[in-house]
């Protein structure tokens, strides 16, 4: 008997096998195979809208599309999108649109996928209609406890834009860590006044079941005011931190008429911060695009009503320069935190968190430099203390001098820093060209100069 055909069918049979294993052909068939058995079963189809009927936020939505990018089967998806993590080497698989992914739950086959669509977007679920009654409850109830997992886990807060997109023509907010890490310790302002805000947010937060016996909703505004640079942007953000709020910061600018305005209200979230950055400036905008009614209707009108759980914070310059006072009325703006230009008790602050400096022998002429009325804000003498921080006497001789040019040209000017190095730098220039004469001129004192004007060039410097 001839075994070597055989033999050969066997080789060949082995190679094939082989060559399967290695290759994706493999994958293929078991499609092929699947998409077979697929046509002898009934299937129902599930969606899960981004958006529910009052054009708000689906929060099922949401964790089931963190739950689906958990998924290790997304890696065997046709296409997918790689990003980054929270760290360089954290490589991370996020669904794309019009992709469909597989899923296995109590030996029950599903499939997802992301229906991308002109105004927003539908995850769709299906699965075999015999599977339904059997898994289908477990099932949602399995995506969210892992997606709460998944989110607690990752716990942060998010910075929210309202940004317009071109290519769908739809306005929507767009999500970013944020990452701002002012805190309620580190900004600049009255211990009295930070207590008094901290005080009010602890009481707003366990005051849930006061607001509902009052009728009233569960919301919390404020209204910062003050010059620029006086601290209000980052103390918005330590407000986010304490209360472990989202922020939802909302662009008048890109804001289309009153109703865009009330839906981008409408899409916030609850245990949120929705903040109004430079009020002031929509009030003397012409045209505006969102009338005044549309903004007193934002802060308290009905359409404030449809969320929970949230702080309005508005930010101007000069509140008295608005011609309409009454949407800072009470009922519509609960506390209102003045941030005043820097005085010599807020210097001193400054200077012991940004030089750590508690004490110095300038700190008289800088106490004198006050005395004609604060004239600098905050961030201007706390740049000319961090471009100096490596010399706090060369930090606190400019603060003298910025503060002697601002009682001269008025409150809140623009510091040029360029110019007191420039002066600090041509006094040095000078003694080391007085330094040269006395060498010329007498030599047998060199020792006995070079010392002297060494410390006195080094005074200079610092």
């Amino acid at each position: 008997m001839n075994f070597l055909p055989i033999f050969f069918a066997i080789i060949f049979f082995l190679f094939i096998l082989r060559f399967l294993s290695n290759t994706s052909l493999l994958h293929i068939l078991a499609r092929c195979f699947r998409s077979l058995g697929d046509r002898f079963h009934v299937y129902q189809s599930f969606k899960v809208p981004q958006l529910n009927q009052n054009f708000q936020e689906n929060l099922l939505y949401r964790k089931v599309f963190t739950y689906l990018n958990s998924l290790t089967s997304l890696e065997d998806s046709e296409s997918t999108n790689l990003f980054t993590g929270s760290k360089s080497n954290d490589i991370r698989l996020i669904l794309d649109d019009n992709q469909a992914v597989d899923d296995t739950f109590l030996g029950a086959r599903l499939t997802w996928k992301n229906q991308s669509g002109s105004s927003q977007n539908t995850l769709v679920l299906r699965l075999r209609k015999k599977d339904k009654r059997r898994i289908l409850r477990p099932y949602l109830q399995h995506i969210v406890s892992v997606a709460d997992e998944i989110e607690e886990n990752k716990k942060g807060i998010r910075l929210y834009l309202n940004l317009e997109d071109r290519s769908r023509h739809n306005r929507r907010w767009r999500s970013i860590p944020f990452t701002h890490p002012a805190t309620m310790e580190t900004v600049v302002l009255d211990d009295e006044v930070k207590n008094r805000v901290k005080a009010d947010l602890e009481a707003f937060l366990k005051s849930k079941h006061y607001y509902h016996r009052l009728g009233r909703v569960w919301k919390r505004s404020y209204l910062l005011y003050g010059a620029s640079g006086t601290g209000k942007s980052s103390f918005v953000a330590a407000m986010a931190r304490f209360l472990c709020y989202d922020v939802y910061d909302i662009d008048l600018s890109r804001v289309s008429d009153d109703s865009d305005l009330k839906i981008l209200l409408l899409q916030t979230t609850c245990q949120s911060l929705i903040l109004i950055d430079g009020l002031d400036n929509f009030f003397n905008e012409r045209p505006r695009a969102v009338s005044l009614s549309g903004i007193h209707n934002f802060v308290d009108g009905i359409i404030s009503c449809c969320g929970e759980e949230r702080v309005m914070v508005f930010t101007m310059n000069d509140k008295d320069q608005i011609s309409d006072q009454t949407v800072m009325r009470a009922g519509r703006i609960d506390i209102q935190v003045h941030f005043p230009l820097c005085d010599f008790s807020t210097f001193k602050i400054m200077a012991n968190n940004y030089l750590g400096v508690k004490d110095h022998k300038l700190f008289v002429q800088v106490e004198e430099g006050f005395q004609n009325g604060p004239g600098l804000s905050p961030a201007q003498i706390g740049e000319l203390m961090i471009s100096n921080r490596t010399s706090p006497t060369r930090a606190l001789k400019l603060v003298i001098n910025a503060l002697q040019r601002s009682s001269e040209s008025g409150p809140g000017q623009p510091v040029d820093e360029s110019q007191f190095s420039r002066e600090s730098t041509q006094t040095v220039k000078e003694i080391k060209k007085l330094y040269g004469l006395f060498r010329i001129g007498g030599r047998m004192k060199e020792g006995q100069l070079d010392l002297n004007l060494s410390r006195h060039e080094a005074q200079m410097k610092d």
